[in-house]
């Protein structure tokens, strides 16, 4: 951790340079700082450094970066690319890049508190680990996710018939990297599935996904007593970017969409949103404005605030500060219902 290189004050990560307040203020230079660190970190598994907008390639409508690819380009994602005027994905058809476990219940899902899940002793959650995702999180605590070139994809047949042979299935969550650029996949699986198996379908991704897939995945998951996590990571436009390499305006605009459709209707509630404390960038600025958002669709909707680890390119910041927890606890309550805190171990409160 180091003091800002702009203007010498606020407390700075070591990989982004700059502070919360200069990238707020769109201080002259605060976007160079970002762009030159995630550049490196996209470099190193060999994808773009920014969603590609080819003049001419073509558009991939899978999430919001709605990359447009050249002959030969690959997406931000790294799972799609333009093969001689075709776009075409890296795994054969009706294959994904997974990687899939059974966890017993109770767990650590974000939505424990609430989710009747946590009931289902005796039971597992079918966690589905997405490789490859549109983000590209400073913080990532799954930063595996980018070796998918050296994990063979699962064709959607076996993964069916694997869950379908589970007698003690209690849920499904995707998750990943975020299930966003393989979400064709998992809806037609999970459709697969629960023609001939009561399991709770779960979804925990960044949000920026297409409108009509999210609709359909959020459809499943209010017929199935499942839940959807959107990971609001910043509201602030520059913010999201420093920390996650692109925008998320496309999250919000999909979690008003979902809680309209779905939230009131749903038992348990079929929407919950977290935000990760990350220190001196996620504060309570930030989560009240997240907070406001949330309780302009529905103050009902569960909330949790994640205590942050040291992780991935940020390992130089510390755990979230107690302080900083109780204020953006204090932020959120103002706005919301239902708020949480979560991976409370790391303050030495459980």
């Amino acid at each position: 951790m180091r003091t800002c290189a702009l203007c010498g004050h606020e407390h700075a990560a070591d990989v982004l340079q700059v502070c919360v307040d200069c990238i707020r203020r769109g201080r002259p230079g605060a976007m160079e700082y970002v762009k030159a660190a995630h550049k490196p970190v996209r470099a190193s598994y060999g994808l773009p450094a920014e969603p590609p907008q080819s003049e001419g390639g073509i558009r991939c409508t899978l999430c919001s970066n709605e990359c447009v690819l050249s002959d030969g380009e690959r997406s931000y994602c790294g799972l799609k690319q333009n093969l001689g005027g075709r776009l075409k994905p890296l795994v054969p058809p009706d294959h994904a890049v997974l990687y899939a476990y059974r966890d017993p219940l109770p767990t650590n899902c974000c939505a424990a508190w609430f989710c009747p899940g946590s009931a289902a002793r005796g039971q597992v959650n079918v966690a589905v680990f997405f490789y490859a995702c549109n983000f590209n999180c400073l913080f990532c605590q799954n930063a595996g996710h980018k070796d998918f070139g050296t994990v063979n994809p699962v064709s959607r047949n076996e993964f069916v018939a694997s869950v379908k042979a589970c007698e003690n299935a209690h849920c499904i969550c995707y998750f990943g990297g975020s299930p966003e650029p393989q979400l064709q996949f998992a809806l037609r699986a999970s459709n697969a599935i629960i023609k001939d198996k009561a399991v709770r379908i779960c979804w925990e991704w960044n949000g920026c996904g297409n409108p009509t897939l999210v609709k359909c995945a959020a459809e499943l998951s209010s017929r199935s007593g499942g839940i959807v996590k959107f990971d609001l990571k910043a509201f602030e436009p520059g913010l999201s970017i420093a920390l996650s390499g692109v925008p998320s305006q496309r999250a919000y605009e999909n979690f008003a969409l979902v809680a309209e459709e779905f939230f009131e209707q749903s038992k348990p509630p079929v929407l919950t949103a977290t935000t990760l404390l990350v220190p001196y960038y996620v504060d309570e600025h930030e989560v009240e404005q997240i907070a406001a958002f949330i309780a302009s669709v529905n103050p009902g909707i569960p909330y949790s605030l994640l205590v942050f680890h040291p992780s991935y390119y940020m390992r130089d910041l510390p755990i979230t500060p107690r302080a900083q927890v109780v204020r953006c606890y204090e932020a959120a309550k103002r706005h919301l219902q239902h708020v949480n805190i979560g991976n409370q171990q790391l303050l030495g409160l459980e």
